[in-house]
């Protein structure tokens, strides 16, 4: 019995030993471009076609980092991307829950028949509309503003969704319970579930500050001023005609994803728990 008991454990550790070994290769496969962009970014004048490429700096060198800091105005080109960036997520956060509360909890004839044909619509690829957004920009007199480059991703069918099946999580006592106290709809919205349901909120939040900080095609069509250029779209000065520093590149693509990355890393408890929450519901 106890033998069995030994060879089971050992068993048991070998799969974990095999399962963590190709979850770190996977993790290292994954996370080579990433490393690669680093290592060229921290050697200046090094070869980046070279083979095999670096992986890992050989040395540590912050000349790009300065010296593409002093060529761009990253402050104010930061400070555009936070605009639009807040714009975004305010925008996507207070649509998708206006829209998937009553999708998740009004019984209204129609109901399923509108629920499907928004989740129908996730199957056009996003790249066909932006003749439509322009031509819908140009008319509203937005061009050449932040509203203009927000408002065509400004509600996501995805959120939508998420924030249904987050909603239809929450127990139908809680909302009976208000009514019993003479809350209005919109109070028991406000003041009893959207407390509830705050991972699926940071869900939204995390997608959206991810989508609007790496925005780079739309941003360029809408604003004619370049001074209103959101960082990843500011980035394309890095590129000459006939030649580039790939080391400025690299720098500045640094620069600007690493505020994506500490905000995954302080909410990523939030987004599995709203991701949790969501295929629950």
């Amino acid at each position: 019995m106890e033998t069995t008991r030994r060879a089971k454990n050992v068993r048991k550790i070998m799969n974990m030993a095999v399962t963590y070994f190709f979850l770190i290769l996977l993790a290292i496969f994954m996370m080579g471009p990433f490393l690669w962009l680093l290592s060229v970014s921290l050697m200046p004048g090094r070869n980046v076609f070279a083979t095999p490429p670096a992986i890992f700096p050989t040395f540590i060198d912050f000349d790009n980092y300065v010296q593409v800091w002093a060529f761009l105005n990253f402050p104010r080109y930061i400070l555009n991307t936070v605009i639009i960036t807040a714009l975004g997520v305010v925008f996507n956060i207070v649509l998708a829950c206006m829209t998937g509360y009553p999708l998740a909890v009004f019984r209204f004839k129609g109901r399923n028949f509108v629920f499907v044909t928004m989740i129908a619509t996730m199957i056009i690829p996003s790249s066909t509309a932006m003749i439509v957004h322009y031509l819908t920009i140009q008319e509203l007199h937005l061009m050449n503003t932040y509203l203009g480059v927000v408002l065509p991703a400004a509600v996501s069918v995805f959120n939508i969704f998420l924030m249904r099946q987050t909603f239809l999580g929450i127990p139908i006592d809680v909302r009976d319970s208000g009514k019993m106290d003479g809350a209005s709809e919109f109070r028991i919205w406000w003041q009893l579930i959207l407390p509830l349901v705050k991972p699926g909120i940071a869900v939204i939040a995390l997608l959206e500050v991810m989508s609007f900080w790496n925005s780079f095609l739309w941003p360029i069509v809408i604003l004619e001023d370049t001074n209103k250029y959101p960082l990843s779209s500011a980035l394309t000065y890095l590129n000459g005609q006939f030649s580039y520093n790939f080391g400025w590149i690299a720098a500045g693509t640094m620069i600007s994803v690493i505020p994506i990355i500490l905000v995954f890393l302080f909410t990523q408890r939030y987004y599995m728990e709203g991701i949790a929450g969501a295929v629950k519901g």
